[in-house]
């Protein structure tokens, strides 16, 4: 279920986090569902049972999963969806600002998000900021 990338440079426990809420966020995993134990994911993944700790201790704090003594840890049903959602625009946004920085045109945004997104490209006619 879990993809690790080890090149990635990103710390395996983000990976972790990250890959979770990108489960949420496609449905695969739901309000209330038991997320696999620390042991159990630790030796799927061949990492170090610390890691997986880490990531659902992280995840804990910022209010994505609970945990319940003796029984395991669960995603949250405290409206995950828009969190994910907020956080996810907010990233959004500080990119379009970098992109900005660097002298990315609005319209090549535009197209870009466009063709992501399947439609048609954009005509050129916004203004650029």
């Amino acid at each position: 279920m879990f993809v690790l990338k080890p090149q990635s440079g990103l710390p395996i426990f983000e990976q972790l986090k990250a890959q979770m809420l990108e489960f949420v966020a496609l449905g695969i995993l739901s309000p209330n569902d038991k997320l696999p134990s620390v042991r159990s994911l630790a030796m799927e993944l061949s990492i170090n049972p610390n890691t997986v700790a880490k990531a659902y201790q992280e995840l804990e704090l910022q209010g994505y999963v609970y945990t319940v003594p003796g029984k395991g840890c669960f995603v949250s049903d405290n409206h995950i969806e828009e969190q994910i959602h907020f956080v996810k625009l907010t990233e959004f946004i500080q990119t379009v600002k970098e992109m900005k920085r660097h002298n990315i045109k609005e319209n090549e945004l535009v197209d870009a998000i466009s063709l992501v997104y399947g439609g048609d490209k954009h005509d050129g006619t916004s203004s650029d900021q």
